[in-house]
């Protein structure tokens, strides 16, 4: 039971920084879009907050967790450098 809700969490975590860009990039201002992108990371650092429980209860291995903390780190710094370009 544990670990599913864990896994729901994390599942939301990965599609709020889909939906975040999405509805973002609809936005008239670069300063809204901006707004939407800080979002997304926030939902990055959640996600890699649920990765980081799952490994302390044994749920994934440490080879999974650096993975997953691999990607995320990637993701957040493409999306903070877009952030900045955003940025007047």
């Amino acid at each position: 039971k544990e670990f599913y809700s864990l896994a729901d969490q994390l599942r939301r975590c990965a599609l709020s920084v889909i939906l975040n860009i999405a509805e973002g990039s609809a936005k008239k201002s670069d300063r809204d879009f901006n707004r939407y992108i800080e979002n997304a990371l926030g939902s990055i650092n959640e996600a890699v907050a649920a990765v980081d429980v799952a490994v302390s209860n044994k749920l994934i291995t440490e080879e999974e967790f650096t993975l997953l903390g691999e990607l995320a780190e990637n993701i957040a710094k493409q999306l903070g450098g877009f952030s900045k370009k955003l940025q007047p």
